[in-house]
């Protein structure tokens, strides 16, 4: 996640949409006042090598502290957070407040639902064997799509970034952004988090009617919203 007070843009990052990429490339326009959250050690280990901008300014104030936090520093050196990787634009909002939230330029990507939870179950099973699809999609971390999708960049069931982009046509997409909030150069996404899936057929070859109509009841907010399909 990014707040850029140099170019007045809020990126949210939600999961399984290239986000660490687009937060990589996001860097290197950033500005020593910008709050830039950290990302896995090896794509951190990316972004220095590119010499972008790493994590900064995401550590919570020392009021915020409560016991555990004071503990969790003195045993494990461990700051406080306020903003981290899949933070919601709620959260994010209540941080920096009413004028800052509405005059910035916010924007996310989105994903067809029944291309990312397949997406999602191979970085989730990284290895074999693996369980099945079916038993997946009952599983913690598909349900957790959710909170890592649309409730990143929705306030009560309403759409609140200026735009959600798709992952689909992820270059003309941060074209368009990159002209909105006035970057001077076009981003340059870099390789992030390897792919862990080898099977490379469409979603429709790999869902079965049980897995498809889950997708479509879980996540019709988002077929709906940007006209996705099986």
């Amino acid at each position: 996640m990014i707040v850029s007070h140099k170019h007045k843009f809020i990126f949210l990052k939600t999961n399984k949409t290239a986000g660490t990429s687009i937060e990589i490339a996001l860097s290197k326009f950033c500005g020593p006042d910008d709050i830039i959250t950290p990302i896995s050690p090896v794509d951190e280990e990316t972004r220095q090598r590119l010499g972008y901008r790493g994590p900064q300014n995401f550590h919570a104030p020392w009021s915020d502290y409560g016991l555990r936090d004071i503990a969790a520093l003195l045993l494990k050196g461990r700051r406080k957070s306020r903003f981290f990787n899949h933070i919601t634009g709620r959260m994010v909002r209540q941080y920096i407040g009413e004028d800052v939230w509405n005059s910035y330029y916010k924007f996310c990507f989105e994903r067809n639902p029944y291309d990312r939870v397949i997406s999602h179950y191979y970085w989730c099973n990284r290895t074999e064997p693996r369980p099945p699809l079916s038993s997946f999609i009952h599983s913690p971390q598909a349900l957790g799509l959710k909170h890592r999708g649309y409730e990143v960049y929705t306030l009560d069931g309403q759409v609140a970034v200026d735009r959600v982009c798709r992952y689909e046509s992820i270059a003309e997409e941060l074209e368009e952004v990159r002209k909105a909030i006035g970057l001077p150069e076009p981003l340059v996404l870099p390789r992030a988090k390897s792919s862990h899936r080898a099977d490379t057929r469409s979603y429709r070859e790999v869902l079965g009617e049980e897995e498809r109509d889950w997708v479509t009841s879980m996540f019709g907010d988002e077929l709906r919203l940007l006209g996705y399909h099986f």
